[in-house]
């Protein structure tokens, strides 16, 4: 029997040629007459010209009203896990063989006809029928379709209940690998431009309010820094998003035996959920992804904020490249910053999307029950929003410009009050008293009417006698050059050239593991 396992990407012509090969003769001749859309003669009787019902089947005898089949279907949308759905059906199907319950034969056919499904799907050819209330019926109407009755086997021993959330599990594995891997461009990106542009000053804010200087370089690496945050949380859940459900049925377990261990390592899971209950109910994972998206999301919309302040008229720091920017419909003068308003937007979009999961999934009792086919629609667009959101602010960071004139007209002497009183505190000055003293100075500097780098050393000693002359210094290294003030800042952490430098060299490192 081929393997169970299945590459998470392969070709059109790679799916038809392993199906047609594995399917055996009699089979494969059938599959050959039948059209896309047949099903008809394959001697099994739920399969109908209304499709397949599968949650219906002998215990109903009465029509669905065609506005319920609408409501209870997530075909619509859980369809993008196609993919997911088949390789789960392959391992199944052959987890279902070690334990005698399929033929070699069988094991065979169900292989080849998943391929041959599969290959529909990566080729735009599948055919939806009324009756697939979502992917897992829409695989296994078409597998039996293709197959005959032996297609009726697969769902031995197994439920929709531990299906869905093993193909949500596989696709979220997925999604969070690839996602990681957009936060790591953006820290890189981040990185190369500080390096790049390490000698460019700006004022840093608190409460809006210029507070110091800073390089732009250190402003650029605070994100960075809460990019990786983010990443190391996606890493976290990834562990525990990536253990298998398959093989508990609807709640109880399974009747027949199957090696859940040995199914985890085919379909490349790291091991087991170990009750059955929770395996059928727990949403844990996708909650705990959604609530890490919605903190990564929180640092998009408080960089595009900067950005946003930063690109305006009034600040004038960068330029946004067009590709990244729209004009008005009215005003022909506007270039706004539409991919950083979006950023910022789109954050409440999903931080929503987890506090509404969150209130669907508290009510609820234990085990499986119908208000959790509402994690999927949250789940996906909460994942579609955060890659696009990675891409976009990458774009945005790698094509904007610096102004650095701007930048540097931003700075202003008081600025660098704190310094003034850190140089009393290097004579021994207790820190209250050279705060206190500094501000005296700066009050000075006002009542004189001019700035602080006119004031001589005998001014400075009129608020406090220990103030050296090079405390009125404005040359070179002097109190009032920014570049020196920077430069005094040589913690770890801290904004001199040394520190971003080392910061550069820690997240390259992180970056290469």
């Amino acid at each position: 029997a081929p393997s169970c396992g299945m590459a998470s990407r392969i070709s059109v012509r790679s799916w038809a040629s392993l199906a047609h090969r594995s399917l055996p003769r009699q089979v494969l001749s059938r599959t050959q007459r039948r059209s896309m859309s047949g099903g008809d003669g394959v001697g099994v009787s739920s399969i109908s010209s209304v499709g397949f019902r599968l949650s219906r089947s002998g215990r109903f005898s009465g029509e669905t009203d065609p506005m319920m089949e609408q409501f209870n279907s997530s075909l619509p949308y859980d369809k993008r896990m196609w993919r997911q759905d088949i390789e789960g059906s392959i391992g199944y199907a052959s987890a279902l063989g070690r334990i005698g319950l399929l033929s070699a034969e069988e094991v065979a056919s169900l292989h080849a006809g998943l391929k041959l499904v599969a290959a529909e799907w990566e080729a735009g050819k599948f055919v939806e029928k009324p009756g697939d209330e979502d992917i897992h019926t829409a695989n296994e109407r078409r597998l039996t379709e293709l197959v005959g009755a032996v297609g009726g086997k697969l769902h031995t021993g197994r439920s929709r209940n531990d299906q869905v959330v093993t193909d949500v599990r596989m696709w979220m594995r997925d999604e969070i690998r690839e996602q990681i891997g957009f936060m790591k461009d953006l820290i890189a990106t981040a990185s190369d431009r500080a390096e790049k542009e390490m000698d460019l000053l700006m004022p840093g804010y608190t409460h809006l309010q210029r507070a110091q200087p800073i390089r732009w370089s250190h402003w650029l690496l605070c994100y960075a820094w809460q990019w990786k945050r983010d990443a190391e949380r996606l890493e976290d859940i990834l562990g525990r998003v990536n253990l298998l459900p398959l093989g508990v049925g609807a709640l109880s377990g399974h009747p027949f035996g199957i090696d859940r261990q040995t199914l985890a390592k085919d379909l490349k899971f790291d091991g087991i959920v170990s009750n059955s209950l929770d395996a059928v109910g727990d949403r844990d994972f996708i909650i705990e992804y959604l609530m890490a998206s919605s903190l990564a999301m929180v640092h998009f919309s408080r960089i595009a904020e900067d950005l946003i302040l930063y690109s305006s008229t009034e600040f004038g720091f960068i330029k946004l490249a067009d590709a990244y920017s729209t004009g008005s419909s009215l005003m022909p003068q506007k270039k706004n910053p539409d991919a950083l308003e979006l950023l910022r937007g789109k954050s409440g979009r999903v931080i929503g999307a987890t506090f509404g999961l969150v209130t669907t999934v508290k009510g609820t009792p234990s085990t499986y029950n119908k208000d959790l086919q509402e994690d999927k629609e949250p789940l996906f667009d909460v994942a579609d929003t955060l890659r696009a959101c990675s891409q976009i602010c990458n774009g945005v960071i790698s094509t904007l410009k610096p102004v650095p004139e701007k930048m540097l007209a931003a700075l202003d002497l008081p600025m660098l009050a704190t310094d003034l009183s850190d140089h009393l505190v290097r004579k021994g000055v207790p820190f209250r008293e050279a705060h206190h003293v500094a501000g005296a100075v700066v009050k000075l500097a006002e009542d004189r009417g001019c700035t602080l780098d006119k004031l001589t050393g005998d001014d400075l000693r009129e608020c406090h006698p220990k103030f050296g002359d090079e405390a009125a210094s404005s040359g070179p290294g002097g109190m009032w050059d920014y570049e020196a003030a920077v430069e005094r800042r040589q913690t770890d952490g801290g904004t001199s050239r040394t520190a971003v430098l080392k910061q550069i060299a820690e997240l390259r490192a992180w970056l290469a593991k």
